[in-house]
């Protein structure tokens, strides 16, 4: 009996040995984490404390689901990947009833035998500690019994609520987390994070400069109808002189007083933190813009003209999996003809795409960094005139903007120059009178930050190395547009990754061909997806 269970207990330990060699060994570390909160905490006031909650878990349907994915911020802090969960920071090391000295604590889902049988194995208390480094670490149920005094700091920042969050089984889901978070902070129930961040536009900006301020509250107030409502906004926005406007500051600043409930420290820290990357970063980030590269190239030697939109974005998907990342950073956007107009068209479900020009605006996340890359080829391997005039233009452009994303241009540097070629290229082939249309044809931004959002956080600032941004011009010429009908229909963006560096920019992205005679070329190439049939189906 002893002898059985012993070979039992052998096999099960090369079992576990086995498939633990088979996970992925290329996360960020432990370390890595440390020392970003080392960071956050060189970057706070004094007498702080920063507060993060774990992502929501969204229910997609009934009782299911969708798949969890954490908060980036939290992430970026912890490398902690399941739900329920709080972090603490403090700027300063404080001491619990024993006389022990922390400066972070942090809450996580308790350890449940039935629950992890359903899905999947928890960390913990005891593997947070082991795997991810922290030394305060508790149940999330024991939260209920911080005993910090949240008014003894001068500021208490964290993310407002989005009341996306359900009240799950158990006291200890993240509903409960913020309920407990609300009672010990005298969260007051009309709490207005972006009234907060107004108000700290006022009170931080100099009186002579106060128009100008006034002029951009006006905006908000616009967006935001419920701020209307508040008399300090209102009252700034349409006080008549400089004078009334420091009076109205004085009062700004009385509220101000009144809470140490801030979200605007946290947000700050954040944006500074995350726009430059790391090499750790950088290696993560790189791989999954590889990948994503990978996916444009080989569609472009598997696409023809029968094709359905949902078949070209199974490839692009397939391809990540295949290379082990875990999602798409968001949700793939595959355009034939007319519907590549639509900036964000997600229904991919044109049956065929025939000799339209198909627009692919896809990008891997892998272990937690998102590519973005976009392509636009005709499903039939050849551009035609009207699609290659187009094509060059959007072309032009981004290589305009590439070329001056450099260390210290204005991040609307790389927008500026395309717009001015997409502007010149329009007028030339008539499908605008004036430069001031091209908007009509160009609607969006040409850059964003990217990292472990796709749209990542950073200060819009001047750029600075380290720093990887999209460059991405359009022209989408919609059915029934102000032009020859010639023009209707063809829709193109192209958009890489690039690494902002002190030599200059860097196309993460390049692999994927870009130009109309590499791409045609490309095209030509026979696909190993040529010999993979599906029986047919009624």
């Amino acid at each position: 009996m002893f002898k059985n269970i012993l070979s039992l207990g052998i096999i099960l330990f090369v079992v576990l040995e086995i498939n633990a060699q088979e996970t992925p060994s290329d996360y960020l570390t432990a370390e890595f984490h440390t020392l970003r909160r080392e960071k956050v905490r060189e970057m706070m006031p004094t007498n702080s404390v920063l507060v993060f909650f774990a992502n929501a878990e969204r229910n997609r349907a009934n009782d299911v689901d969708y798949i969890y994915h954490q908060d980036p911020d939290f992430y970026y802090l912890t490398g902690y990947k399941e739900p329920n969960a709080v972090l603490l920071i403090f700027s300063e090391n404080q001491k619990d009833a024993s006389g022990k000295v922390f400066n972070e604590l942090i809450y996580v889902q308790e350890r449940d035998p039935l629950a992890e049988q359903w899905n999947g194995k928890r960390l913990g208390v005891a593997g947070v500690k082991g795997q991810l480094g922290f030394d305060m670490v508790y149940n999330g149920s024991e939260f209920a019994n911080l005993s910090i005094d949240f008014s003894t700091f001068d500021k208490v920042s964290f993310f407002d609520f989005k009341n996306d969050y359900r009240d799950k089984q158990g006291n200890a889901d993240l509903f409960d987390l913020i309920k407990a978070f609300k009672i010990k902070s005298n969260y007051p129930t009309d709490y207005n994070a972006t009234k907060q961040q107004l108000y700290k536009m006022i009170t931080s900006t100099d009186v002579e400069n106060s128009a100008n301020v006034a002029q951009t509250l006006g905006r908000y107030l616009n967006n935001y109808p419920n701020l209307q409502e508040d008399e300090l906004l209102s009252n700034f926005v349409n006080a008549p002189d400089q004078e009334l406007r420091k009076e109205i500051k004085e009062k700004v600043l009385l509220v101000q007083k009144s809470t140490n409930l801030d979200s605007s420290i946290i947000a700050e820290i954040m944006d500074k933190l995350r726009e430059t990357k790391t090499e750790e970063e950088l290696k993560l980030l790189k791989k999954a813009i590889e990948i994503s590269a990978v996916g444009q190239v080989e569609i472009m030697k598997a696409m023809h003209p029968n094709m359905s939109e949902s078949e070209i974005q199974g490839v692009h998907e397939y391809i990540y999996k295949r290379y082990g990342a875990e999602y798409e950073g968001y949700p793939s956007i595959v355009g034939g003809g007319n519907n590549g107009c639509i900036l964000h068209y997600i229904e991919n479900n044109k049956t065929k795409v025939a000799t339209d020009l198909v627009l692919m605006d896809l990008g891997a996340e892998y272990h937690g960094y998102t590519a973005d890359v976009t392509r636009t080829i005709p499903a039939n391997g050849t551009f035609s005139k009207e699609q290659k005039a187009i094509y060059d233009i959007v072309y032009n452009a981004q290589e305009a903007g590439i070329a001056v994303s450099v260390v210290g241009a204005s991040f609307r540097a790389p927008g500026e120059a395309a717009i001015k070629v997409v502007a010149d290229g329009l007028l030339k082939l008539g499908i605008i009178k004036d430069i001031s249309e091209a908007r009509t044809y160009f609607p969006h931004g040409t850059s964003h930050y990217l990292g472990l959002d796709v749209h990542d956080k950073g200060t819009y600032g001047d750029f600075k190395p380290n720093t990887v941004i999209t460059v991405e011009p359009g022209i989408y010429i919609p059915e029934g547009s102000a032009c020859d009908e010639k023009w209707w229909g063809i829709a193109v963006r192209i958009e890489d990754d690039i690494l902002i560096t002190e030599d200059g920019p860097i196309n993460l992205s390049a692999m994927a061909p870009r130009t109309t005679e590499a791409i045609e070329a490309m095209m030509k190439i026979t696909s190993p997806l040529d010999e993979f049939k599906l029986p047919g189906l009624d």
